[in-house]
């Protein structure tokens, strides 16, 4: 009997129609779109504007758009994980709502949270679920709203987060597809570089977090930045190393979508041309847990079976990455 293998089987996504423009926040903060383009790649990013409507929202309406396109139905899906960093309520478990709402009801269901690397790290999760032989149907989200924590007068932020969604199916497989392998880390030094202060047990909301602005995001972005390239730059070639594979043998590398010099400096560190490096950065900016999952959603008509996929991510916590996966299906 082969090896049962978690491999993705259908994506779907969903980004809100606001379209917040470099243009605009010309008006915002004191910057301008070539600074922006420049030092980020970003040209506009996507605004859930909303007051009413949360992270929630986002991931229920790109795992809609993922049963719809692969005409599953929810009652069959074992497992359904959130991967967000702004989950709607503290305690309330955001996928179990999630999980409701799209009618998974035979499904269990929780959130997981590393910074912009959740995505990534719940990848290995699911395929974990599949491979166990206890579940066939896991159902991947990464949606975050970063707009509900970034400071629009903090031009060191503001510039960089939107709010997007992406979804993913994973299933047994039995042809070797799949997940093939991943090397995962975290380093705890990190996590005064780049997180939101208050809001959490160590310092609950009060006058004095809200008056001094700690409930939102903040970064050391010149430190994240060194971070970022060197680590998932290493953790790519560790990947490629331990599985004894070059270049030549990639034909995709989705990175998480936090900076185009971070993926250029990433790629030319793997030595891949630009063709098989995927990027929508310019369109949405950083989503968080939701970048990856958002480049499979645009890229996916482009995908083989048996195409070698290398995901790479870095996050707050520090959390970083990378995962070797075997594309599944061509698409229809």
């Amino acid at each position: 009997m082969n090896k049962i293998t978690a491999a993705i089987t259908a994506v779907g996504a969903y980004v809100p129609d606001y379209v917040l423009t470099n243009s605009i926040l010309e008006t915002l903060v004191d910057t301008n779109d070539e600074w922006i383009t420049t030092r980020t790649g970003i040209k506009e990013r996507r605004i859930l504007k909303d007051d009413a409507k949360g992270t929630s929202y986002l991931a229920i309406k790109a795992a809609q758009d993922l049963i719809n396109k692969s005409n599953i139905d929810p009652l069959e899906i074992d497992l359904v994980l959130v991967a967000t960093a702004t989950a709607d309520m503290l305690v309330a478990s955001t996928g179990a709502y999630v999980a409701t709402e799209i009618g998974a009801t035979n499904a269990f269901s929780y959130d997981l949270q590393s910074a912009c690397s959740s995505f990534l790290f719940g990848m290995s999760t699911a395929a974990a679920y599949i491979e166990s032989g206890r579940y066939k149907k896991v159902l991947l989200i990464g949606a975050d709203k970063m707009s509900s924590i970034v400071d629009y007068t903090d031009r060191a932020t503001c510039i960089i987060f939107g709010d997007g969604a992406g979804a993913v199916l994973f299933e047994p497989n039995n042809e070797g597809l799949g997940l093939q392998d991943e090397y995962l880390r975290t380093d705890g030094e990190g996590r005064e570089f780049l997180k939101m202060t208050a809001g959490g047990s160590l310092f609950p909301a009060s006058f004095e977090t809200v008056r001094d602005n700690q409930h939102n995001i903040m970064q050391d972005g010149k430190t994240v930045f060194k971070y970022a390239v060197t680590n998932m730059a290493d953790a790519c070639e560790t990947i490629l190393k331990n599985n004894n594979l070059t270049n030549n043998d990639v034909q995709w590398l989705v990175p998480h979508q936090a900076n185009k010099r971070i993926i250029d400096a990433i790629a030319n560190r793997m030595n891949l041309e630009d063709s098989k490096v995927l990027m929508n950065i310019e369109r949405y900016g950083n989503t968080t847990s939701a970048t990856l999952p958002l480049v499979l959603s645009d890229f996916e008509h482009l995908f083989k079976k048996g195409d070698t996929i290398i995901f790479a991510a870095f996050g707050g916590g520090f959390s970083w990455g990378s995962i070797y996966l075997k594309w599944a299906y061509d698409k229809k």
